[in-house]
């Protein structure tokens, strides 16, 4: 990973989990960090708990301003954004016709239009010098059907179809644009979910697709690397063998998660919004 010494990197959501494990394992090869999260007090822990240059600072995916106003203070501190990852995220979990209305409005602004305001925030300053990469973390949920996240799929569906616009708009400019897909990762927004029948990943896994994807830029990243390989061998099935596979592999988290386990991390989002 020598090549991502001196880089510029921005870490949007950066406070916790798959975000704080990035930054951790950028700063320790040798990225210059910018870890930004709506905590802003939690994103300068964070910062300060890294090894070599990094700051921690405040900022909300669901405004404009906030988004360029963070920009323009890395910009300041350590130079232009060379590379930003995006893995500001919420989740609800339950029967979609029990998702409260708060639930729904939270994910498509944190999840979908959030993933939106940070491409039309950077991509903008990055065409300017005709360089630069976004690496959006989205989820499995992007390409799967998964009962008990409908709201949380539809909003990383959306951010997979953005992404394969803009990613088109962008060739040939020096812009990069990837999307890590993982299955369930053990952070505070899977808590009391299950991972069906792949194993439960840890934010190093994702780390370590993040730091690889950096440095070798592909669009579509699965974690495990075999996922995109076997939905797309699904898609050809016929439709009932499609969908009783998909029933094996796929976690029903209706009746699988643990509603009691989730209300503190829910809470956190919905509280406020």
């Amino acid at each position: 990973m020598t090549g991502l010494a001196d880089r510029v990197v921005a870490v949007i959501g950066g406070a916790n989990g798959i975000g704080r494990e990035t930054a951790r394992r950028l700063a320790l090869a040798g990225a210059r960090v910018a870890i930004g999260d709506r905590d802003g007090a939690a994103a300068l822990r964070a910062a300060e708990a890294l090894e070599g240059t990094a700051i921690g600072l405040a900022v909300d995916v669901t405004s404009t301003a906030s988004l360029e106003s963070f920009l323009t203070a890395v910009d300041s501190a350590l130079g232009p954004v060379e590379t930003l990852v995006n893995s500001a995220g919420v989740m609800w979990v339950g029967p979609f016709d029990a998702e409260p209305e708060p639930a729904a409005r939270a994910q498509i602004d944190v999840n979908l239009l959030g993933a939106i305001n940070a491409v039309k925030a950077t991509a903008p300053r990055m065409l300017r010098r005709r360089a630069g990469h976004i690496v959006v973390i989205a989820s499995a949920a992007s390409l799967l059907p998964t009962p008990g996240e409908a709201t949380y799929a539809a909003s990383k569906h959306g951010v997979l179809g953005y992404l394969k616009a803009v990613r088109a708009e962008l060739r040939g400019s020096g812009v990069e644009i990837s999307v890590i897909m993982p299955t369930v990762v053990e952070t505070a927004l899977a808590a009391g979910t299950s991972p069906g029948a792949a194993k439960m990943l840890q934010p190093a896994d994702v780390a370590r697709a993040v730091l690889t994807t950096i440095m070798r830029p592909r669009f579509e990243v699965t974690i495990p690397a075999y996922l995109g390989p076997v939905r797309r061998a699904i898609d050809i099935l016929p439709a009932a063998m499609r969908d009783a596979l998909l029933r094996r592999l796929v976690p029903d988290q209706v009746r699988a998660s643990d509603r009691k386990a989730r209300q503190d991390y829910e809470a956190t989002f919905l509280d406020r919004a």
